[in-house]
């Protein structure tokens, strides 16, 4: 075990004026605090705090980062708290120990949830301060070293989470140290058999590969060296996971991979590294292709170099890299190797470094965005894995996109109201479509339009979360305006069912706050928004306003809610003798709507028009569901109405002498007259009969279609 003399050394070998009596106390809490704890593999817990705390001298952190990991599994595991933390080391240790502590206190519906919230929670405290991140990392670490013991399926899915999103966030981090063990230990967990069979083909050509880096390494120095270059050459076999990767890319065996040796050239200037390439080229033929210039284009983690890969002796492919010495330490210490020493407050990321590295800004704004843990960290995992490509701005502004982006997620990289409204691209100069996949070099323009809105096909081809997220957005904002307007409508039809002034609810304060918390809702917009989605029905917020009496009949409403007058204008058609209730309507003239003729039974809706009344429609026509929603009302026919209307009915016949005397003959017996027929044979030995005649009701209709059905020969009746 880690002893607190061993960690304060390594802190001041590189911070002199750290203060040794805050680790050692640090250390004694901790130890003090675990006791009695054992890991699983049965040693004392104390040994992983202790371990992470020199895990975090590597990074060569401050004072508060390794007191923190000393200190973070305390408030998790024991009986302390974040107060308690707070009143003992101060408010900035106090902090970080919070934002690595797991959400271990709070019930999730899964696994998953748990992960994605602690992941989330995670993000929001290394949005504030990166060392959250970089003590959760060395934290991960030693984790993963002692995974062996424990249970399987643990190991799995820690394996695969680190495999997923902490492997990747060091990456992003630029600390290639870490991303390389994380990826090769969680390699060792998920695929056993694979993991042995790629080390076991690693260690048996070991001798072999061995002499080979340094035949190659020392003929590079050499010949650098001839050309007055001061340069530190190395090599090294790639790691297992890259190898493997690389396998399953190619489909192929470890002895088809050729550029498993990577080496590393060390100059003193950036004038230099371009220098060193021209002496490397000119010594072996570059393979076309597989040259990448990352000094002019840093990666987002501000990893530097030259990567070249040549044809070396043996005619094996090597890969080259070349670099400064301060570009390597950043790339092996990542954002940690610009760690700045504030004495009165604390670490942090120099304003120039900091603006490189956005994309934690844009973390911290899709936890925002996306209310779901699960969207958020499924989102997460797709823009953290490296696989990038950089564009250009038409001002020449350099831009960097996963793998497989496309102009929408440029659009909405750069501003969300130009990715909402972007009807496609001109990429170097030509016209090209949303789902066009961006290229490295490629320079857009975005081409807008005003009345272009995001849509759902949208999202089967945008790859960044922050597209993602803002077309879902847009999409659930639209969505929830249809439901506002929708389930006003769906209560305004069954307060009107109910002689209920809606009105006069959104006015009763007492009442409406009753409806409200009866169907626990914060407003009336997230009320009708509810309904809207079919998640409250209108039947239930009516039985609230009114409730049904004990032997179940019809309740009626609150004097103060009532509708005014609930009988209607009734105006005489020639010949009637009755008409049609208009809830809640009073002196207006009524329509029968001729495309659907409706008789007095027919269930009936009311459409209000423009200085003509009220036009009758029967619930099923087409035209009704045409018109307005907001200008439909419900309407009821008068029980006493007698009301004579014209109706169609269409009868098909077997095409055969004396058919039409017999159906006639059938409307006479119902005392029927009929006022118009029209009759056509047809080719396929059917006459289609349309006849037109008054009727009274739904009810003598319908007794008049049943007996024209017995009639032999008839084959359907039909109204029209």
């Amino acid at each position: 075990m880690l002893q607190v003399l061993d960690i304060i050394d390594r802190v001041r070998a590189y911070q002199p004026a750290a203060d040794a009596d805050l680790i050692k106390r640090a250390y004694d809490y901790s130890s003090k605090a675990h006791t009695g704890q054992k890991r699983k593999s049965g040693d004392p817990y104390f040994i992983h705090p202790a371990s992470v705390a020199g895990i975090i001298t590597e990074l060569r952190l401050d004072t508060a980062s390794v007191c923190a990991g000393l200190l973070h599994d305390v408030v998790e595991d024991t009986l302390a708290t974040t107060k308690d933390i707070e009143r003992e080391f101060g408010g900035e240790i106090a902090s970080l120990v919070d934002g690595v502590t797991k959400l271990g206190k709070i019930n999730f519906t899964s696994k998953e949830d748990r992960q994605a919230e602690n992941f989330r929670k995670m993000v929001v405290a290394m949005a504030r301060d990166i060392r959250v991140l970089l003590i959760k990392l060395c934290d991960r670490v030693d984790n993963m070293r002692t995974l062996e013991h424990m249970k399987p399926e643990s190991q799995e899915r820690i394996a695969r989470e680190t495999l997923e999103i902490y492997a990747p966030l060091a990456n992003r981090l630029g600390i290639q140290a870490f991303k390389s063990e994380l990826e090769d230990l969680s390699f060792r967990w998920l695929e056993p058999d694979a993991y042995q069979e790629v080390k076991n083909a690693v260690a048996h050509t070991k001798n072999q590969r061995d002499r080979y880096i340094f035949e190659v390494s020392k003929t590079l120095a050499s010949r650098l060296a001839e050309q007055g270059f001061a340069a530190e050459v190395t090599g090294r076999a790639k790691h297992l996971y890259s190898v493997w990767r690389k396998m399953k890319a190619n489909d192929s065996t470890i002895e088809q991979i050729h550029d498993i040796i990577a080496f590393r050239v060390l100059v003193e200037s950036v004038s230099d590294c371009y220098a060193a390439l021209g002496v490397i080229h000119s010594k072996w033929t570059p393979v076309p292709g597989r040259f990448k210039d990352y000094i002019a284009l840093p990666k987002p983690n501000m990893y530097q170099s030259l990567h070249t890969t040549v044809i070396g002796p043996g005619r094996e492919r090597i890969e080259i890299q070349i670099r400064t010495h301060e570009m390597h330490r950043v790339a092996e210490r990542g954002i940690a190797a610009h760690w700045k020493y504030k004495e009165r407050h604390g670490g942090g990321v120099a304003d120039s470094d900091a603006q490189r590295f956005g994309w934690l800004r844009q973390l911290m704004e899709w936890q925002k965005d996306l209310k779901d843990p699960a969207e958020f960290l499924e989102g997460v995992k797709v823009d953290l894995f490296q696989d990038e490509v950089y564009v250009f701005t038409p001002k020449g502004e350099v831009r960097v996109f996963p793998r497989g982006a496309t102009p929408v997620d440029f659009a909405f990289g750069i501003h969300s109201q130009l990715g909402e409204h972007i009807t496609g691209a001109r990429v170097n100069g030509k016209l090209e479509p949303l789902r066009y996949k961006l290229r490295n070099g490629d320079v857009l323009e975005v081409v807008t339009s005003p009345n272009q809105q995001p849509s759902k096909d949208w999202l089967d081809f945008v790859v960044t979360t922050r597209a993602r997220a803002k077309i879902r957005n847009f999409l659930r904002q639209e969505q929830r305006e249809k439901s506002l307007k929708l389930g006003r409508e769906l209560v305004e039809r069954e307060f009107t069912r109910g002689s209920i002034s809606l009105t006069k609810l959104l006015k009763n304060d007492n009442e409406l706050r009753k409806v409200l918390e009866s169907v626990s809702v914060g407003n009336v917009d997230e009320l009708f928004i509810g309904v809207g989605y079919g998640k409250i029905d209108p039947k239930d917020v009516i039985e609230i306003v009114a409730p049904p009496s004990v032997d179940g009949a019809k309740s009626i409403p609150p004097e103060q809610l009532r509708e005014g007058r609930i009988a209607g204008f009734v105006r005489k058609m020639k010949g009637d003798d009755g008409g049609i209730r208009l809830n809640g309507i009073d002196d207006v003239l009524v329509r029968y709507a001729k495309c659907c003729n409706p008789l007095p039974g027919d269930d009936i809706l009311g459409f209000i028009t423009r200085g003509r009344g009220v036009t009758i429609h029967r619930r099923g026509c087409p035209k009704a569901f045409d018109t307005d929603p907001e200008r439909r009302v419900e309407i009821t026919w008068d029980s006493k109405a007698k009301i004579n209307r014209a109706v169609q009915l269409r009868v098909t016949t077997a095409n055969r002498p004396g058919i039409l005397a017999t159906v006639g003959h059938t409307f006479s017996q119902m005392g029927i007259n009929i006022s118009e027929a029209n009759c056509r044979a047809g080719d396929d030995g059917k006459a289609v009969n349309v006849f037109t005649f008054v009727c009274q009701d739904l009810n003598q209709l319908k007794s008049v279609m049943k007996a024209l059905q017995k009639v032999q020969g008839v084959v359907g009746v039909d109204r029209v």
